[in-house]
């Protein structure tokens, strides 16, 4: 049995390259040991621990989230650190009280930021419509698409770095744009007038275009508590038809909800790479059979997009995957590595929790 310093669960493809890369790096600038023993796996923590059940694991692992750390390990010996290699942190957060917790937030700023923009498109564009007439010729039975200008008002909902960074996408495409956030009033000293802030009431009057990029947050006394945001009740009282993207969690906004107001016309376009439970529903796309109502609608909408019968757009949360994300990505996580043990391996420089 090895022991390890760091272990790196879930790391997949050029990932797992760049984290070796990174690791070496900082040995080679003093700033790990030199001897400083880590492991890289592809595997989720629970199956890599299944196949090798007499593991330690050491005081420090980084896992995305697909991984679950026992309850034994983070209640026993010295206080535990994990480093979430995700923007989103919401599979961790019930542990910031006994743990500490850190996630990524600089890696995948640009591409999430353009994933809703490519998302956007395609919805306002009728993509699928327009790709699918190809095959016959037909340019006459086809949708005006929605032109993009000022005219138009996208809200981006969670103006953090993502947000801010979406929000600038949406003015260079020449729209109106306009945002919400429970932390506006501490956001506006940090942006001054280069985000126009409203309440999620007034975002309802005057909406073409939601983005949503808040993080999740489960914890029910949170402020920033946001499961189930995008209600029903209140995707109704917007007064306009909508173009609905989200590309950070699909708990925010159910998709049995988005599913009926779709077939209502009440919304025109739906881009998700986000699914609620989506471990869950990766089983359900594998097998046909969802377990429940709302990914029974998940299934449906995955299945307009694929067999492009309607103005619906997936896949399986990607928007950090752009090649110069992956690189970041691995950077962050062992900047945070490092700060780790420059700090006694006591705490990160940054963690959780960001807000209070």
């Amino acid at each position: 049995m090895s022991n390890y310093d760091l272990m790196n669960f879930e790391a997949l493809g050029a990932e797992a390259g760049h984290i070796e890369e990174e690791i070496q790096k900082a040995q080679a600038e003093g700033l790990l040991p030199a001897q400083y023993n880590y492991l890289i796996t592809g595997e989720n923590l629970q199956t890599y621990l299944a196949a090798h059940p007499d593991t330690v694991l050491p005081d420090i692992i980084t896992t995305k989230t697909h991984s679950v750390p026992p309850a034994e390990y983070i209640n026993s010996g010295k206080k535990k650190s994990i480093v979430t290699r995700s923007a989103g942190y919401d599979h961790l957060e019930h542990l910031q009280k006994i743990a500490n917790i850190t996630s990524l937030r600089e890696y995948c700023v640009n591409a999430v930021a353009q994933t809703a923009i490519k998302m956007m498109y395609d919805c306002c564009g009728y993509l699928n419509k327009y790709t699918l007439n190809t095959t016959t010729f037909d340019r006459n039975n086809l949708p005006s698409f929605i032109e993009l200008n000022e005219s138009r008002v996208a809200t981006v909902y969670g103006v953090g770095r993502i947000g801010k960074r979406t929000y600038e996408l949406c003015v260079a495409n020449g729209l109106t744009v306009q945002a919400v956030d429970v932390r506006a009033e501490e956001l506006k000293k940090e942006y001054g007038d280069t985000v126009k802030f409203v309440s999620k009431e007034e975002a309802a009057e005057n909406t073409d275009i939601v983005i949503n990029v808040m993080n999740l947050t489960r914890i029910p006394e949170s402020r920033f508590y946001n499961v189930g945001y995008f209600s029903e009740e209140y995707l109704r009282s917007f007064k306009k038809p909508l173009v609905f993207v989200n590309v950070t969690r699909g708990d925010i906004a159910p998709e049995l909800t988005l599913l009926k107001l779709y077939k209502e016309g009440k919304i025109l376009g739906i881009g998700v790479d986000v699914f609620s439970d989506e471990a869950s529903f990766a089983a359900c796309v594998k097998s046909g059979q969802p377990a429940n109502e709302n990914e029974a609608a998940a299934y449906e909408l995955m299945k307009m997009a694929v067999e492009r019968t309607g103005n619906v757009y997936v896949q399986p949360h990607q928007g950090f995957n752009s090649d110069a994300a992956a690189l970041a990505k691995a950077h962050e996580a062992i900047r945070h590595v490092i700060a780790y043990y420059r700090n006694n391996g006591e705490t990160f420089d940054e963690q959780l929790p960001y807000y209070l």
